[in-house]
């Protein structure tokens, strides 16, 4: 192939990112196509005969032996379930049994929850192919997933604080076209790992026989939050001091009206649970957040019990969020969210300077620059909506489509134009009124942007150039791939 690129597709220099000889790649096979030495393909015509490929048969592996603790839970969840369902009839059941009688349904209960933790993880098996990730679950049911290599968006590993007392770890996969994640629960941490890096290496097009020998690629840190910067974020959040005032008004409020000391406290409680749990569930979640750079796309490590390391798959994310709470701006820090096709994964920055967080942000979007000068809305919008008109801004480059919202949390919003499904113009009578419309970009990520309070005329003119420019960037797109050279 001209310009120095092997028959496979992938870069010299990205094999060699993830460890892989050059030279031991043969020439004119086409990797992670099944087109083995020789070219020819993996699956011929049938003729009667099994092809003779010299590959080793599929393996199916087990979980790790753990797995049946965490399974045996099930049976008593579901009476938990049932005895918080129903708290009255599961209390009348209890006083009608005996000492005797609890003792021996223990007795039984016990056991036959061992042995269906047993049972379940003993029919549980996971085997990779050429082509797919095959999970083979159920004790009476059998289910059979098949999880499509090339489909795989972000594969992430997970491990609770128990997970990792126990030295295992739980993979998740996201899968384009369905709403749940597939998950391994439990491997043992090693093997999740060397597993997540043959999936991705799998997904980047290398071939079956040295998938397994890549390895995880390198990684470069490109930020890292230092944990009394995310103590002084959360502190400074709107969301943490609404709490606290809720907490301190209300019980106030009630002490004037009731006088009660009892409803005072019942009501005091909860509320400063609340404020405190919102408070420390943040830190606990986003504790030493770091994002790093390599072939795969960029990695999120953070947790401080349940560490969880997640990828952004490179290619599909729909919109970059820049939201810039009111307290923040004398710090000039900001908070960076993502809406990625088919996966969970939301926050990319919990909190950083701008100028950090926007160099994040120009490796999620590659060419794309946070626009600096956005255009206000016409003052006759402040007849449809009073003072919040003026925190709405739009700004449109030849990349992105960038729309602004709020006036003490600031929401810059970047969806780039390859990533537009569809547009449209909305126009109340109101807005008719006042010679007013709204622009909405939709994503494929079922998420919209919307330019609002803007003229007319503009708003029309803007449809049909977005419509354009949503053609031109997708048929100027790169392909959706994992890894990268940048």
């Amino acid at each position: 192939m001209d310009g120095g690129v092997p028959d496979d597709g992938i870069p010299d220099e990205v094999k060699r990112d993830r460890g892989v000889p050059v030279d031991g790649i043969p020439d004119g096979a086409e990797r992670g196509r099944g087109v083995p030495d020789g070219g020819v393909p993996e699956h011929p015509p049938a003729t009667g005969h099994p092809p003779a490929t010299g590959r080793p048969p599929v393996i199916e592996r087990r979980l790790h032996p753990v797995t049946p603790f965490r399974r045996a839970w099930a049976p008593l969840a579901v009476l938990a379930g049932w005895a918080v369902h129903d708290p009255n009839g599961a209390q009348e059941q209890l006083t009608r049994l005996t000492g005797t009688v609890l003792l021996l349904a223990l007795a039984v209960l016990v056991p036959a929850a061992g042995l269906y933790g047993f049972l379940s993880w003993w029919f549980t098996h996971y085997a990779v192919t050429d082509t797919e990730l095959r999970i083979r679950t159920g004790l009476l049911f059998r289910r059979t997933a098949h999880i499509r290599l090339e489909r795989i968006q972000a594969v992430d590993v997970s491990r609770p604080l128990l997970a990792r007392v126990a030295g295992v770890a739980k993979l998740r996969l996201d899968v384009v076209g369905t709403d749940d994640k597939d998950e391994l629960a439990f491997l043992g941490e090693l093997e999740a790992r060397a597993l997540r890096a043959e999936l991705l290496a799998r997904a980047a097009g290398f071939a079956p026989e040295t998938a397994h020998e890549v390895g995880e690629a390198p990684a470069r840190t490109l930020l890292r939050v230092p944990p009394r910067e995310l103590v002084r974020s959360v502190l400074l959040t709107g969301a943490t001091w609404g709490s606290l005032c809720a907490a301190l008004v209300v019980p106030t409020v009630l002490w004037l009206v009731t006088h009660n000391p009892w409803t005072v406290l019942a009501t005091a409680l909860p509320l400063f649970g609340a404020a405190g749990a919102s408070s420390v569930g943040r830190f606990v979640t986003e504790f030493d957040w770091t994002v790093s750079e390599s072939p795969d796309g960029l990695r999120i490590d953070h947790g401080l019990l349940d560490r969880a390391h997640e990828t952004v798959p490179p290619g599909r994310v729909q919109t970059v969020r820049i939201v810039e709470p009111l307290l923040w701006r004398a710090r000039g820090w900001v908070r960076v969210e993502l809406d990625v096709a088919g996966s969970d994964n939301s926050v990319l920055v919990p909190v950083a300077p701008r100028e950090a967080a926007e160099a994040v942000v120009a490796r999620v979007l590659p060419g794309v620059a946070v626009p600096r000068e956005l255009s206000r809305v016409p003052r006759r919008a402040r007849w449809c909506v009073p003072v919040w008109w003026r925190g709405h801004r739009l700004a449109v480059t030849d990349t992105v489509f960038a729309a602004r919202s709020g006036l003490l949390c600031r929401r810059l919003s970047l969806v780039p134009h390859a990533k537009v499904q569809s547009v449209r113009l909305t126009q109340g009578p109101w807005e008719r009124r006042w010679g007013l419309a709204e622009v909405h970009v939709d994503t494929g990520a079922d998420k919209t942007v919307t330019a609002r309070l803007r003229d007319a005329r503009e708003a029309a003119r803007l449809l049909d150039e977005q419509a354009e420019r949503s053609r031109t960037g997708r048929r100027d797109a790169l392909p959706d791939r994992w890894m990268t050279t940048s």
